[in-house]
C-alpha cells in the first residue's frame, strides 16, 4: 500500500509541473477554447503515454516504450503546429524550423531505440518494474513529462503571440542542434557498428567518439536541446522564460538520474577491476569530448 501511495504522488506531481509550466508557458501565449494552447499539447502528452501503458501491462512488454516516446515527440510538434497556425492564423517560420528539427530527431532515434531492444530481447530496467501496476504506470507518467518538459521551450516559442523573423540566433541555434544531432548519429552508430563484431562480444567500446567521451550520444544529446532552447528564445516574454527549464531538465536528467549515472554503474559492474577498462575510465571524459588523458 505505502509504494502504492508513493507512485500516486509521483504521478500527481507530475501532472502539477506540467500544468504549471503549461499555465506559465501559456501568458502571453495562443489560448484554444478557455486553455492555453500548451496545457493541450501537456494533456496529449500523459494521455499517448497512459494509453499505452494498458497494453504494454496487458502483455507484459516494454518493447514499445521508447518508440511510444518517440512518437509522442513527434505528435505533440505536430500538434502545436496545427494550433498554432489555426488559432493565429497563419504558419510561422520558427514553428516550422522547430517542427522539422524535432521531427528528425525523433525519426531517428524512435526506431533505433526500438530495434536495440528488439535484439536484446528485453530492456532489463523493466524487469521489477512492469509487473507492478502503479510502478508501471509511473514509468509511462514519467515518459510523459519527459516529453513535455524537454519540449516546452519550442511548445511554448511555437504558440507564443508574439511572433519574430528568423534571425542570427535562431541560425546559430540551428547550427548547435546540427552539431548535437551530427554527435549522437555518429556515436550510436559507432556503437552499433562495433557491437556487430563477433570479435567484440563482451567488449566494451573504446574506439571514434568513444575515445573521447564516454558517453558521446548524451552529449550530443544535450548540444541538439540547447540549439532548439536558442531557436525559442527571441520570442519568449515574461514566464514564457521558464520554459528554458527544457535544457536544464534534459541536462539533469542525462548526467543524475537516467543517463549517465546508470550505465556506468552497469559498466563497473560489468568490467569494474578489468586493467583495460579502468585504465579507459582514467583516461577518457566521463561526458564532453576531449582529448583522451595520457600518462594518468
Amino acid at each position: 500500500m505505502k509504494k502504492v501511495m508513493i507512485c500516486t504522488a509521483l504521478i500527481v506531481l507530475c501532472i502539477a509541473i506540467a500544468t504549471g509550466l503549461a499555465y506559465a508557458g501559456g501568458q502571453g501565449g495562443l489560448n484554444y477554447g478557455p486553455y492555453p494552447a500548451l496545457l493541450v499539447c501537456a494533456v496529449i502528452a500523459f494521455s499517448v503515454q497512459w494509453l499505452a501503458f494498458i497494453p504494454a501491462y496487458v502483455f507484459q512488454t516494454e518493447h514499445y516504450y521508447d518508440l511510444i516516446g518517440s512518437s509522442t515527440y513527434v505528435i505533440i510538434v505536430l500538434l502545436a503546429l496545427y494550433l498554432s497556425s489555426g488559432l493565429a492564423q497563419g504558419l510561422d517560420d520558427r514553428a516550422l524550423l522547430l517542427t522539422a528539427l524535432v521531427v528528425i530527431w525523433a525519426a531517428r532515434l524512435g526506431p533505433f531505440l526500438f530495434r536495440r531492444v528488439k535484439q536484446a530481447g528485453k530492456d532489463g530496467r523493466f524487469d521489477l518494474i512492469k509487473v507492478s501496476i502503479p510502478r508501471f504506470l509511473l514509468t509511462w507518467t514519467l515518459q510523459g513529462l519527459w516529453v513535455f518538459v524537454t519540449l516546452v521551450a519550442a511548445l511554448t516559442a511555437m504558440t507564443s503571440q508574439h511572433r519574430e523573423p528568423l534571425g542570427i540566433v535562431a541560425v546559430f541555434g540551428a547550427l548547435v542542434w546540427l552539431l548535437g544531432f551530427a554527435l549522437e548519429v555518429v556515436a550510436d552508430a559507432q556503437k552499433s557498428a562495433f557491437n556487430k563484431q563477433p570479435e567484440n562480444a563482451g567488449k566494451f567500446i573504446n574506439i571514434g567518439l568513444w575515445r573521447w567521451s564516454r558517453h558521446p550520444n548524451y552529449f550530443g544529446e544535450i548540444v541538439l536541446w540547447c540549439g532548439i532552447a536558442l531557436i525559442a528564445v527571441p520570442v519568449l516574454q515574461g514566464w514564457q522564460w521558464l520554459s528554458l527549464i527544457s535544457p536544464v531538465f534534459v541536462i539533469f536528467l542525462l548526467t543524475r538520474v537516467s543517463g549517465v549515472p546508470l550505465l556506468e554503474k552497469r559498466s563497473d559492474e560489468k568490467w569494474g577491476g578489468n586493467a583495460d577498462y579502468e585504465r579507459y575510465k582514467t583516461e577518457t571524459s566521463v561526458l564532453i569530448p576531449l582529448p583522451p588523458k595520457r600518462g594518468v
